[in-house]
């Protein structure tokens, strides 16, 4: 049976589905809290400046609850991976942790993780989390990462130069052209559209929206899509924008997403797929940018959506946690109810309970509702294999969009080299 790697996340009856990555860890192997009533917990540092604050009243709750210590140590995002690579080879990996949602799959393939599925259950929150990052939290069928937080990139406009060029938000991709040619011709100087060459989830929207996939599971093969009919349409219109409509800039052909928030930010660029989690950064960049911005959801190709990839962090337990239950109870208190909204509130993210996100899809904000739409109606996952990884770390889609953007290859043969490389990194080969 083949399995696409696309999960929208989709409205039920009565609610809707929402869900946020999660990664974890469990002590037990060797954590100091071993057996004393202790719990230890990785979370990762600087997605939420009020965090020791916040994590103080957490631990006060967590005791008044359990009678257990909550003993929280604060990891860099960039030495994480590989202090859970050796932690896991040793045996001494924490309780509880937070990971990004590419590494839960290789985690659990790695049988590091303990499955959530019977805890999730008795909790009686299954129906109140977003699917696509339930999805991304699901490995071989089991669920191993809760989602706590996350984001979702949608089209970010110049209100001022949207209003003087006298165009309105895109909801087509040939109105977002016809905006795009509309902003160039009131702004020479200035880019219509951001398309950067080194910002991956910001290209497969405009694969999503065209029908086509970022790769397929069949069996236990992987075969990357990049290289379809329809993928290829998707990365032409999003490319062809900068090479035949030249409504970006040379300059952003090696541009990150932190280069597009500068310039967007320094009142350069008309238009730009940026997250949920920018618009305070682009207040705080320059302030005469409030009130001169707002969202709405990446145009699908002829209305609607195009899927946007979820991205934040779970919460998940080590098989190594020798109180499970413990790990468990904290796990919960994090992800759902009181606390779960506060870090969402501080950190700019959405929570991952769908009840919990009731008065923000009523938000009127125009940097607030468009994103929540966006989240709960258009959310995706990229693939959920332990190899993933591997593939961002090759900078395969990076690669793809610089050639085509520098002009040394065209969308056919770069896309193909792309799909053939990702396909042999996730099914192991390199």
């Amino acid at each position: 049976m083949t399995r696409a790697m696309r999960r929208p996340v989709m409205a039920a009856t009565g609610a809707l589905l929402l869900a946020a990555t999660t990664a974890a860890c469990g002590s037990g192997g060797g954590g100091e809290g071993e057996g004393d009533g202790t719990l230890n917990v990785w979370i990762m540092q600087g997605t939420n400046p009020s965090a020791e604050d916040f994590f103080a009243d957490v631990a006060t709750a967590f005791e008044e609850e359990t009678g257990a210590t909550l003993d929280v140590e604060f990891v860099e995002w960039a030495d994480a991976h590989d202090r859970f690579v050796t932690s896991i080879a040793g045996g001494t990996t924490p309780d509880v942790a937070e990971t990004g949602t590419t590494w839960t799959p290789e985690f659990a393939d790695a049988g590091a993780l303990a499955s959530l599925d019977e805890y999730v259950d008795g909790a009686g929150v299954s129906d109140d989390l977003v699917e696509g990052l339930v999805e991304a939290g699901t490995y071989d069928g089991q669920l191993y990462g809760m989602p706590w937080y996350a984001g979702v990139r949608s089209l970010v406009y110049n209100t001022e130069m949207f209003e003087q060029s006298g165009v309105e938000p895109p909801t087509t991709w040939a109105e977002l052209e016809e905006a795009a040619a509309a902003l160039k011709k009131e702004y020479p100087d200035k880019i219509a559209v951001a398309v950067p060459g080194d910002a991956e989830f910001t290209v497969y929207p405009w694969v999503w929206g065209a029908g086509g996939e970022v790769a397929t599971l069949d069996s236990d093969t992987w075969t990357s899509g990049l290289d379809s009919p329809e993928a290829q349409e998707g990365i032409d219109f999003w490319t062809g924008l900068a090479t035949e409509g030249d409504y970006s800039s040379a300059g952003a052909t090696t541009w990150r997403e932190t280069d597009v928030l500068d310039a967007f930010a320094a009142g350069d660029v008309g238009m730009a797929v940026m997250g949920s989690w920018t618009p305070g950064a682009i207040v705080d960049a320059n302030a005469d940018m409030e009130g001169k911005f707002a969202a709405v959801p990446i145009p699908g190709q002829d209305g609607g959506m195009s899927p946007s990839v979820l991205g934040g962090s779970h919460l998940s337990m080590f098989e190594t946690a020798e109180d499970k239950d413990l790990a468990f109870a904290f796990i919960e208190m994090m992800t759902t109810g009181e606390f779960a909204q506060q870090w969402g509130e501080q950190s700019g993210y959405f929570p991952g309970q769908v009840s919990l996100l009731e008065e923000t899809l009523q938000s009127t904000d125009p940097l607030v509702a468009p994103f929540a739409q966006q989240f709960v109606e258009g959310g995706a996952s990229v693939p959920v294999a332990p190899t993933y990884g591997a593939v961002q770390a090759k900078a395969t889609t990076s690669t793809m969009m610089q050639s085509i953007l520098a002009g040394d290859a065209d969308v056919a043969t770069a896309s193909t080299a792309a799909a053939e490389e990702m396909t042999t990194v996730l099914n192991g080969s390199e």
